[in-house]
């Protein structure tokens, strides 16, 4: 059954955040995005549980954005939506609006993405990715603009782009059967990303577990260390790229999504060369399509 979606709100972004190193965009996508229904056909009738939540974004310390997400699954599809806006003294100096979504089906042990869609706008220029994917791998791309040949850049081919997942999808963790959500060994993997201008791969490995609370949750979480590794559509050469790679200060907090087996980001923390950057939640609403019925909250 399709699904009228609600229009979208307009979103800002920071002035030139596209620009910014492969994994910091791939923790941003997870979490401040803004709905992009329209390119989504439709979701489950009936979903066995949604997650809403909102997100501060803060670079040294210093409040940079707001957002929020939006995630609806059952035992087979999901579909992943948000918003988000610049605030805080950002405002006075940098606007823009964007949209992004993905939606795809949950098969044997992983999210299996089927469509990603991204569009920004800031201080008037616009950026727009699509990509269309069947059994993990890309079937098409559409980028505007269209990424400049640079002599550094390394070309992505078609052998990079099997099995992979785009950034929003990526952004939470699928544990498939009746297993610990929460159990370490859920961190151990590599996510083969691609947003359609870089291939890249993510290295999660276990940290530790910590309790973890807001409005809407409070309980345990995963912590996992993450590594980036470039594989294609990166400018080798350069500094941020060599930077990000080397970079041991990346961890993200894993909680569940109740009535799933899904973990989505609580909190995300990135070592940068403008200082560290952190997504955290600000509400984390996790109800089952059992609660929902009851009119739980």
């Amino acid at each position: 059954m399709s699904q009228v979606c609600p229009k979208p709100h307009p979103v800002s972004l920071p002035q030139g955040v596209r620009h910014l190193p492969a994994p910091v965009r791939h923790l941003r996508a997870g979490v401040v995005a803004a709905l992009a229904c329209a390119a989504l056909s439709s979701m489950p009738a009936h979903a066995a549980g949604r997650l809403d939540a909102r997100y501060v974004l803060t670079v040294g310390g210093v409040e940079m954005g707001r957002g929020a997400v939006t995630v609806k699954a059952d035992d087979a599809t999901y579909e992943i939506s948000g918003s988000g806006r610049i605030s805080g003294a950002m405002r006075a100096v940098s606007s823009g609006k964007g949209q992004v979504a993905a939606r795809g089906t949950l098969n044997g042990a992983q999210m299996v993405p089927q469509i990603y869609a991204m569009h920004a706008e800031s201080e008037g220029k616009k950026e727009r990715a699509r990509i269309a994917m069947a059994s993990g791998a890309v079937k098409s791309t559409d980028v505007h603009p269209a990424m400049r040949p640079m002599p550094d850049r390394v070309p992505i081919t078609d052998r990079v782009l099997g099995s992979i997942i785009d950034p929003l999808s990526g952004a939470f963790v699928y544990v498939p059967g009746t297993s610990d959500l929460l159990a370490p060994s859920v961190c151990n993997r590599t996510l083969s990303v691609y947003d359609g201008r870089q291939r890249y791969d993510l290295q999660l490995s276990f940290s530790r577990k910590e309790n973890v609370q807001t409005k809407g949750y409070d309980g345990p979480a995963l912590v996992c260390q993450v590594r980036y590794t470039p594989v294609a559509g990166h400018r080798a050469n350069r500094e941020a790229v060599k930077y990000m790679q080397d970079n041991k200060d990346m961890f993200v907090w894993l909680a569940p999504i109740a009535g799933t087996r899904l973990l989505a980001p609580f909190r995300a923390t990135v070592a940068t060369m403008i200082g560290p950057a952190q997504m955290e939640a600000t509400t984390f609403k996790a109800s089952s399509a059992g609660s929902a019925a009851r009119g739980e909250p």
